[in-house]
């Protein structure tokens, strides 16, 4: 009763703080999916952009245009530990309006005067990803922070906006194009996504400090549950310092290659596999594919962020990151059919998605929630060296083998397992007998192991 009439009283803080609409930790979680849902086209609608983007640049090999999807991860991941220290230092909302202004500007500049592939390096590549960054950074850290007691389900329901809400445009993007053409189509959404953006900005605000649900007592989460959670705040200088920070960073490359090269190359390996040009159910093949996998990537997000707080992270990441292998393999075995095109690739971002929410909530847990938007933005930043070898490395490495895909995918499901193995056998005893030795210390002090 105690612990409750505290709690109690620390959520009505947060109201009498913000008021009764941004003090509602649920409106902070709405208005996060929402501004997660705008910036997920700038990823998985990149490849609905590219055939008109290589007939308006004749003679440009296509790895140098996948190289503007990979500049564009690279600068939304690795300028996001930066981000992330502003937004803890500074508040959520100053670093949104910010973010939201880039991702208009990004789109709009690239849509109206870009002239070059160049030009799109630096409009879409580097000005969009900066700002999709800083989005994505404050969203997901801040679902952490709301949400300690269900913080799988709270960081898979945010990155499910970034990972399921292109299935909401992926239709409406590629039938504007075939109307107007990549460049106006471009130009137009970036605008309103833009105006979206910043409308969430208004709206979003870190929960006050010393803040907790009610109800809710973080030591009768510990040791012996599925999931352990550190009660030391770690800065980024002290998380860089832990072996799990590096461990966690290498899981993510390896684990994301697969998922980011379908991402950026869907309709090269549909030319690839010889399905490209055919229709599934009267629908062209490449949209249809990347709407369907667009919602299993969200859904996958949610459904592996709830069974992680159930399951436990690690055990949660083997399972899925093993299956997850097992797919990639299948992909380099159904060249000519079209149904098994979509049918695979749908499967492979339900068991792909999910790295978005076990890793961001994997590092509140493991490095406390008061600074999570830098950390977490320190190991998401390994998405941006995923990014290099998924995106340009993986069509540079196909070209070299006459357009076929196949020994990319056998690289990435290699890199599956490998996490897998990581995850259960070396992250999981490393923490948790970090975190059992923990002496907890006031806010600002070093964190201490007994």
């Amino acid at each position: 009763m105690g612990n409750e009439a505290v709690t109690h009283t620390q959520t009505d803080t947060a109201r009498e703080m913000y008021g009764a609409v941004a003090g509602n930790r649920w409106v902070q979680l709405i208005a996060g999916v929402v501004a997660m849902i705008v910036i997920s086209n700038y990823q998985y609608a990149f490849t609905l952009f590219t055939p008109g983007m290589k007939q308006q640049f004749t003679g440009v090999p296509y790895a140098k245009i996948a190289l503007v999807f990979s500049l564009f991860i690279l600068f939304e991941t690795w300028p996001m530990p930066v981000a992330g220290y502003f937004v803890d230092k500074f508040g959520i909302r100053k670093l949104m309006i910010l973010g939201s202004l880039c991702i208009l500007a990004g789109w709009l500049l690239s849509g109206t005067i870009a002239r070059s592939v160049f030009d799109l390096y630096v409009y879409y590549g580097v000005i969009a990803g900066t700002g999709a960054g800083i989005i994505y950074i404050s969203c997901v850290a801040n679902a952490v922070k709301w949400f300690p007691d269900r913080r799988g389900l709270a960081a898979g329901l945010t990155s499910a906006g970034f990972g399921g809400g292109a299935a909401l445009t992926i239709m409406p993007i590629a039938s504007t194009i075939g109307s107007i053409g990549w460049a106006p189509t471009m130009a137009i959404w970036g605008v309103v996504q833009g105006i979206i953006a910043f409308a969430a900005a208004l709206i979003l605000r870190h929960p006050p400090s010393g803040w907790a649900p009610a109800g809710w007592n973080q030591r009768s989460k510990q040791v012996g549950k599925a999931v352990v959670q550190s009660r030391v705040n770690y800065t980024w200088s002290q998380t860089l310092k832990r072996p799990e920070f590096y461990l966690l960073y290498v899981m993510f490359v390896l684990a994301c290659s697969g998922g980011l090269m379908a991402t950026g190359n869907l309709s090269q390996i549909g030319r690839a596999l010889k399905v490209a040009d055919m229709k599934v159910w009267g629908i062209a093949l490449i949209p249809l594919t990347a709407t369907l996998t667009s919602i299993a990537n969200a859904l996958s997000r949610i459904l592996w962020g709830s069974v992680s707080d159930r399951l436990g992270r690690e055990y949660t990441m083997a399972l899925a990151f093993s299956i997850e292998a097992l797919l990639i393999y299948l992909v380099t075995r159904i060249a000519g059919s079209a149904v098994a095109f979509v049918v695979l690739f749908t499967f492979v971002f339900l068991f792909w998605g999910e790295i978005y929410s076990l890793f961001s909530a994997m590092t509140g847990d493991i490095f406390g929630a008061k600074n999570a938007s830098v950390n977490y933005g320190m190991v998401y930043s390994a998405k941006g060296l995923s990014s290099i070898l998924a995106g340009y490395g993986a069509a540079a490495l196909a070209a070299v083998f006459a357009g076929s895909f196949d020994v990319p995918f056998y690289i990435a499901a290699i890199c599956c397992l490998a996490a897998a193995i990581l995850a259960l056998f070396v992250v999981r005893p490393v923490a948790r007998s970090r975190i059992a030795r923990e002496t907890p210390v006031e806010p600002g002090g070093a964190p201490a192991a007994m």
